[in-house]
C-alpha cells in the first residue's frame, strides 16, 4: 500500500519539495498499516509535574507569534482524522442509532451476577476509593465510587459522557453502574494495600468493609458502583498531550498538532470535563485483526465531568479560570479581594447528584481545563469547527437518551442535566460556526458540487449572523496538481461542475466573507471531491 506522509502527517504544512497535492487513492479513510510497536514500555507521567511544566514551561510546538499558524497535522486532504489507533469517525459520520448510542463502546459485558467478584488489587491511584476484581466469568473491572455525601455525583458522568466520547470518535473503556452487597465481593489471596505512608501490606477482608463506609449505602443495603471493563491489551501509561511517543514507531505526529486532540478541547467543554490531563488517557498495546502489536490510545476516567470533582461538587472556578493563572491573582491582589470573577455570579442546581455544570455563563470558546494543555491552546478555528459539527449532530432526543444511562434516580437531575447539555451543545455551534462557513460533506450530485449548510441545518443562520438566503459567490479554477497554480475559468460561477480536460478543478464558495472561504477540490476522471481548505475569521 502506498504511504504518503503528506496526508498523513502534513497536509497542509507540506513544503514545495513534495511535487503532487492529490494522489490517486485520496482522500485516505484509514491510517497506513500499523508497524511493530511491541518494544514499547510502560511508564508513568506524574501528576504535579505534568501541572508544573505545563502551566510555567509552555512545552510543545506553539503558533509562532506574527507568522502564519501551524495548521492541524494527521488528517487526510478532506481535513479529517483517519479511522486508527486515536480516532475512528463515528456518530457525524456514520449517523449511530439512539441504541447505538446508549451502547456506547459495547454495553454487552457487564459484570455478572451469577457468581461472587474476587477483589484482585485496591486502586491506588485517583481520588476516590476503588477496587480491581474479577467476576465470575473472568472478566476484570475496575470499580469506583461515589463520594458518601454525594450519590451518583462521579459514577452517573463516568457512564454517559464515555457513551458520549465514543460517539465523538475516540476509544474509551465500556462503563456500566453496578449495584450490589457487601457479600458479593471477596478478597482475592495476596491483595496489598497501600497505607498513607506508602508502605505495602497484606489486605484484609475488614479493610474491604472499611473502604465501603466511606462510600454511599441505599436503603436496601446495597451499594452503587461504577464498573469499567480492563480494556483489550498491555497498558502502557498515559500519553502526553504535545511531543511523540519516542518508543511508538507510528507516533510520528506532535500531538499539540493534532486536529483529534485540538478539537478535543471543544468536546470536553461541552461535559465540562476540565481534568482532561495525561493522566485520565491510557496507552494500550494491542494485537488485532491481523495487524502488528501497536498502541492504540484512550480517554479514562470521567467521573470529573458535568461539574464532579470526582470527591465531590467541582470548584465554581472550574472551566473560567486555570488553577493558577496571573491576570486574576493580580486583580484580586491589587483590589484586596474586592474583585468579583464572572464565574463566581453562576447559579447551580441544588441536586446532590450533579455538580457545579450550568448553561447560562457557559464560554464555549473560553472554558478552560484545569491548567494549559498544549493540544487545547493550539487549536484554530477549523479545529473548532471539525469539533462543533460533532457536538451539534446530537439531537434533544439522542442527548436526553445518553444522559438516562447514568442512572440519576431523581428524575429532574436527570432532565436538569440533559437540559444543561442541549443548551451548552447549541452555544457551541453558535460560537464555532460563526468563525468559519459552516458548510460540509461536500460531494458531485446531478453534474453539482452539493453540500450541507450546517447553519441553516442547525437554526444557526440568523441568529449567528449567517446569510439567510441560498446564494453563494462561487469561482471555479483549474488547479495544476504539481504546481499548485490555479487558472480561472471564465463564467463559471455557479455550482454546476464545469466541463474540462484538466485533472483537478478547484472551486472557492463565500457568503459574502471572503476570509472564510471554503476552497474544495474535485477530481474530474470520477468527479470526487478529494480536498477542503477552510479560511477563517
Amino acid at each position: 500500500m502506498r504511504f504518503k506522509l503528506l496526508s498523513y502527517g502534513f497536509l497542509l504544512a507540506a513544503g514545495p519539495a513534495l511535487a503532487a497535492r492529490f494522489y490517486s487513492d485520496d482522500p485516505l479513510d484509514r491510517e497506513p498499516p500499523p508497524r511493530d510497536a511491541s518494544k514499547a514500555v510502560r511508564r508513568k507521567i506524574s501528576d504535579y509535574y505534568d501541572f508544573f511544566q505545563q502551566t510555567f514551561a509552555a512545552p510543545g510546538q506553539q503558533h509562532p507569534k506574527g507568522g502564519p499558524p501551524i495548521p492541524a497535522q494527521a488528517v487526510n486532504t478532506l481535513g479529517e482524522p483517519m479511522d486508527g489507533a486515536w480516532y475512528t469517525k463515528r456518530h457525524y459520520y456514520r449517523p449511530m442509532t439512539v441504541q447505538e448510542l446508549v451502547d456506547g463502546p459495547g454495553n454487552r459485558n457487564p459484570p455478572s451476577t451469577d457468581g461472587k467478584w474476587t477483589v484482585v488489587k485496591a486502586k491506588s491511584e485517583g481520588v476516590t476509593p476503588g477496587f480491581e476484581f474479577i467476576d465470575s466469568q473472568k472478566r476484570r473491572y475496575v470499580l469506583k465510587f461515589d463520594p458518601l455525601e454525594y450519590p451518583e455525583l462521579a459514577t452517573a458522568p463516568d457512564v454517559l459522557v464515555s457513551k458520549l466520547f465514543h460517539a465523538l470518535g475516540y476509544w474509551v473503556p465500556d462503563n456500566y453502574i453496578v449495584h450490589f452487597t457487601r457479600d458479593q465481593l471477596v478478597l482475592g489471596p495476596d491483595v496489598e494495600l497501600y497505607d498513607a505512608k506508602g508502605k505495602a501490606r497484606k489486605m484484609t477482608e475488614r479493610d474491604v468493609t472499611e473502604l465501603l463506609l466511606r462510600v454511599p449505602k441505599a436503603k436496601d443495603g446495597r451499594y452503587r458502583g461504577g464498573a469499567s471493563l480492563f480494556l483489550k491489551g498491555k497498558p502502557l501509561g498515559p500519553y502526553k498531550y504535545f511531543g511523540v511517543r519516542k518508543d511508538d514507531p507510528n507516533d510520528t505526529v506532535p500531538h499539540e498538532h493534532r486536529r483529534e486532540l485540538r478539537g478535543l478541547s471543544v468536546f470536553c467543554a461541552w461535559v465540562a470535563h476540565d481534568d482532561s490531563r495525561s493522566i485520565n488517557s491510557l496507552d494500550m498495546l494491542v494485537s488485532e485483526g491481523g495487524l502488528p502489536p501497536h498502541i492504540r490510545h484512550h480517554l479514562i476516567d470521567f467521573g470529573s465531568t458535568l461539574g464532579s470533582a470526582s470527591y465531590g461538587p467541582n470548584s465554581p472556578r472550574s472551566g473560567f479560570e486555570y488553577v493558577f493563572s496571573w491576570p486574576p491573582a493580580i486583580k484580586q491582589f491589587f483590589t484586596l479581594g474586592l474583585w468579583v470573577p464572572d464565574w463566581a455570579k453562576a447559579k447551580y442546581p441544588p441536586y446532590r447528584s450533579v455538580g457545579k455544570f450550568e448553561s447560562r455563563r457557559f464560554d464555549a470558546e473560553g472554558w478552560l481545563a484545569e491548567y494549559p494543555n498544549p493540544s487545547f491552546t493550539n487549536r484554530l478555528p477549523d479545529d473548532g469547527f471539525w469539533a462543533a459539527k460533532q457536538v451539534m449532530a446530537f439531537t434533544d432526543e439522542q442527548i436526553r437518551a445518553i444522559v438516562k444511562t447514568g442512572q440519576f434516580s431523581d428524575p429532574e437531575a436527570e432532565k436538569y442535566v440533559a437540559d444543561t447539555l442541549i443548551v451548552r451543545r447549541d452555544k457551541i455551534g453558535k460560537a464555532f460556526f460563526a468563525r468559519v462557513l459552516p458548510i460540509d460533506r461536500f460531494r458531485i450530485e446531478a453534474g453539482r458540487l452539493a453540500f450541507d449548510d450546517l447553519g441553516r441545518r442547525h437554526g444557526l443562520t440568523r441568529s449567528a449572523g449567517f446569510r439567510s438566503d441560498d446564494e453563494y459567490a462561487v469561482a471555479w479554477s483549474v488547479f495544476d496538481n504539481n504546481t499548485g497554480a490555479r487558472t480561472a475559468i471564465p463564467g463559471a460561477s455557479s455550482l454546476a461542475v464545469p466541463e474540462s480536460s484538466a485533472e483537478y478543478l478547484a472551486c472557492e464558495i463565500h457568503a459574502g466573507e471572503k476570509q472564510k472561504a471554503v476552497t474544495v477540490y474535485v477530481r474530474t476522471a470520477d468527479r470526487r471531491v478529494v480536498g477542503v481548505e477552510r479560511g477563517w475569521q
